[in-house]
């Protein structure tokens, strides 16, 4: 199972580990991570919320780069179109994927509170939408999936 923004890690190494991943996956599929791409998937990797393209601009701004919005938004879409990223949509925002694998269906658990985003999996097929569209003769190829809560940490903050 995948750590969760939800639970205490090696951040850093959690950071690293993502990176040689997604070095490799574009080695391997003959893809290129430019610097731009890598810096933008490093800075949704650093957090553990999501995080707006412009969000994302303001920090490449702030270390030096010469970055306009098509930096961030091509950026964005290659890491998304790649699965190194997910779009949030309730949020119209962006994290880091945490799975690591194609064809999975992400499920994000967002914090209301802290706004940290975890990802979850979920299948396709299975559960009550799994069904349902069996049941139409539906072939579902994505959905999107978010829920809004409150994280062990901050429910822990409300309970004291």
């Amino acid at each position: 199972m995948a750590r969760t923004a939800f639970e205490t890690h090696d951040h850093r190494h959690c950071i690293a580990e993502s990176l040689v991943e997604a070095e490799r996956t574009c080695a391997e599929q003959g893809l290129r991570l430019t610097p731009a791409r890598r810096r933008v998937l490093e800075i949704l990797l650093e957090e553990h919320r999501a995080l707006g393209a412009y969000d994302i601009l303001d920090r490449l701004r702030t270390e030096g780069w010469r970055a306009q919005p098509p930096v961030a938004y091509r950026a964005l879409d290659f890491l998304t179109s790649h699965g190194f990223a997910h779009r949030v949509e309730g949020l119209n925002a962006f994290v880091a994927c945490t799975h690591g694998k194609d064809g999975h269906a992400p499920v994000f658990l967002i914090c209301r509170a802290c706004n940290r985003v975890t990802e979850a999996e979920a299948e396709l097929t299975s559960g009550a939408l799994g069904r349902a569209a069996k049941a139409a003769g539906f072939r579902i190829e994505q959905t999107v999936r978010e829920a809004i809560g409150l994280c062990p940490a901050c429910l822990a903050t409300e309970a004291a």
